[in-house]
């Protein structure tokens, strides 16, 4: 057996990025940490001009700033940083939910009630396990609305939203919620159906229920979350 199968060369380029972003989203770079570029390449085994290169991606995602002649910070999750992910999420996700429904095919359909069912299969275990099927569920059905702008756009407020459950205390209640696998299976049967209006009217109330629990401390309220699917409308 060679070296190279007992030593896996050190990530460079897609694959650094890849890893780095991960470590921020789950907090193995912590909120508040200071990173330095020779440190990081000493830790990955590589170059300063890669983890540069890497960091600069990461500030233009808004992962990390820029701390002049320091190095960059891991920029903080706050509970207002939460409170935009899920506006920006009912924006988003019941024009992506009506889309799927207008161009569901069998085979679309077939996908989704799959990741339905790994969901199900993760609901009661891991919190953070099951966090990333309802994930794969609500990114599944981003695809299926054939919109590769709007993909993109979730798959961003999809990653903070991860990043929250790991570094937000308490955060993981929510997959805990009795409702919430009830709710996929609901918007997933009026896609299925090719009922658009059902379908974006079943992702607000799920949307209203996750922020019902995670935020109703903060005691937020904004004209974006009334309307169908409103628990008020």
């Amino acid at each position: 057996m060679t070296d190279e199968a007992h030593h896996p060369a050190p990530p460079k380029g897609p694959r650094l990025l890849a890893e780095m972003r991960r470590m921020v989203l789950t907090g193995r770079l912590a909120p508040g940490e200071v990173l330095a570029e020779a440190r990081l390449a000493e830790r990955f085994g590589v170059s300063k001009t890669p983890v540069r290169e890497a960091l600069h991606i990461l500030a233009a995602e808004g992962l990390v700033t820029v701390l002049p002649k320091k190095g960059y910070l891991v920029r903080t999750m706050s509970p207002q940083d939460l409170g935009e992910v899920l506006d920006l999420r009912m924006l988003l996700e019941p024009h992506a939910a009506a889309e799927a429904a207008r161009h569901a095919t069998s085979p679309t359909v077939s996908s989704l009630r799959g990741a339905v069912d790994r969901q199900r299969e993760l609901t009661g275990g891991d919190p953070l396990a099951a966090m990333g099927a309802a994930r794969d569920v609500h990114l599944a059905l981003a695809a299926a609305s054939r919109s590769t702008r709007l993909v993109a756009a979730l798959e961003r407020v999809l990653d903070d939203m991860a990043r929250a459950h790991h570094v937000l205390p308490g955060l993981q209640v929510q997959m805990a919620h009795p409702g919430e696998l009830a709710e996929h299976e609901a918007i997933v049967e009026a896609v299925a159906a090719g009922d658009g209006a059902a379908a974006e009217r079943a992702m607000r109330a799920h949307l209203h229920s996750v922020r019902t629990t995670v935020l109703d401390h903060l005691g937020r309220s904004a004209a974006l979350w009334s309307g169908p699917g409103s628990p008020d409308a």
